[in-house]
């Protein structure tokens, strides 16, 4: 049987060091959001995230929420720097995702796992090993449920993963920071060039 591999094939220049193994239950610690639905959604307030904006919204990093509430008793609010994981789905794939809020103060609804790593773990690397890395399908395999699936912290206590040194975390993290960024701009270039090509059909043709 061959040995499991240390480190992945393509690394940055500089780093050499074995990615170590850990169960993300002995790295972070845990706790859960509470709950708020659509309908108490209003034109302002304070911003939360719904576990169902994870889907369609947010990529890997969330600093902007476009969506508030008035606050209940209770509520539970990101410190800044924790990473949210779904705690339903329509599919175990869809489900094993995760984003960084990156602000403070944001309120976290319910039906979202929330993930508060230690300080030798970066969140935008454990989200993105989470939603991309082996712990993805961990996670998928862990879910559970036929036409709704859940996934619970005591779950994702047990998903291992595989980290290098801090320093090469925040080397990985950044760089598809970077891709994402250019991507959005992408996208919105792309349209905004649509809606000039409708505009320019529906009134160059009579």
């Amino acid at each position: 049987m061959k040995d499991e591999k240390k480190a992945p094939k393509l690394r940055f220049k500089g780093f050499t060091d074995d990615w170590e193994q850990c169960k993300l239950g002995d790295v972070a610690n845990f706790s859960k959001g509470t709950g708020y639905s659509k309908s108490d959604l209003k034109g302002t307030g304070s911003p939360i995230i719904l576990y169902g904006r994870l889907y369609t919204k947010y990529e890997t990093i969330i600093r902007n929420v476009d969506t508030f509430v008035v606050p209940k008793s209770g509520s539970v609010f990101s410190k800044g720097g924790e990473v949210i994981v779904p705690g339903s789905g329509e599919t175990a794939e869809d489900i094993s995702i995760a984003s960084v809020v990156e602000p403070a103060g944001i309120l976290l609804g319910g039906d979202l796992n929330i993930i508060y790593p230690n300080s030798d773990l970066d969140p935008a690397f454990l989200a993105i090993t989470i939603s991309n890395g082996k712990p993805h399908f961990d996670m998928a395999r862990r879910a559970q449920g036929k036409s709704v699936v859940h996934l619970h912290n005591v779950d994702l206590k047990h998903i291992l993963l595989k980290t290098p040194n801090l320093s090469e975390q925040k080397r990985i993290s950044k760089i598809f920071e970077s891709l994402d960024h250019t991507i959005t701009l992408h996208d919105q270039k792309l349209n905004l060039l649509k809606l000039v090509k409708q505009s320019l059909l529906q009134n160059m043709f009579i």
